[in-house]
């Protein structure tokens, strides 16, 4: 039988699998900055390959921080399955969130230093929200009150900020969507598993 620590990690290390392979798959950074170029006449973003690909690279990296801290907002509203039924489902929720940033940091193969500033950056994105209340859906022409919006909007093209914010909105819609269906597709494969197969 496996402990609650051992269930925290093979659940961990498959939504940072999961999470990682839809960020990629879904493409939502580099659309989120084709589309900002098109709309916005920004060409210049583009013109420079390498340093195009530096800035798809720390806005996935943000993209990353997003959709990690949504996850571990929903982990801890609703603990995972195998955790639910174990007493201490705050204790269970740490267990998890620690277990994941660990997770995360060997699936990106990243320094202790990569690995230190992840998580610092997580807890700052976790603090600003909570005492922004961000959380409300917002409009497609409305900005989000969110860490994600605010260093995107700065890295993605600074001198147009409130555009670059209500652009950053959106993919911010987008990251957070993902990262719920990610977690309702490993909890419905889980019920399915635990279920009897019919016959």
């Amino acid at each position: 039988m496996a402990s609650g620590r051992q269930l925290a990690k093979l659940e961990a290390t498959a939504l940072v699998t999961r999470l990682t392979e839809a960020l990629q798959r879904e493409r939502i950074v580099p659309r989120f900055v084709d589309s900002y170029v098109v709309e916005h006449g920004r060409q210049f973003l583009q013109v420079h390959a390498a340093l195009y690909r530096d800035l798809l690279g720390l806005l996935q990296r943000e993209a990353l921080l997003a959709a990690s801290v949504r996850a571990m907002e929903l982990v801890s509203a609703e603990s995972p399955p195998t955790l639910k039924s174990k007493p201490g489902a705050r204790k269970g929720a740490a267990l998890f969130r620690r277990q994941y940033l660990a997770d995360l940091a060997r699936h990106e193969k990243w320094t202790a230093g990569d690995a230190l500033d992840f998580q610092r950056d997580f807890q700052i994105y976790e603090e600003l929200i909570a005492r922004s209340g961000a959380g409300h859906r917002r409009k497609p022409f409305e900005a989000a009150n969110h860490p994600f919006v605010d260093r995107c909007a700065f890295l993605l093209d600074s001198s147009f900020l409130e555009k670059g914010r209500i652009a950053a909105s959106r993919a911010l819609n987008e990251i957070e969507d993902l990262a719920g269906q990610v977690l309702a597709s490993m909890s419905g494969a889980e019920e399915r598993m635990k279920s009897p197969a019919k016959r």
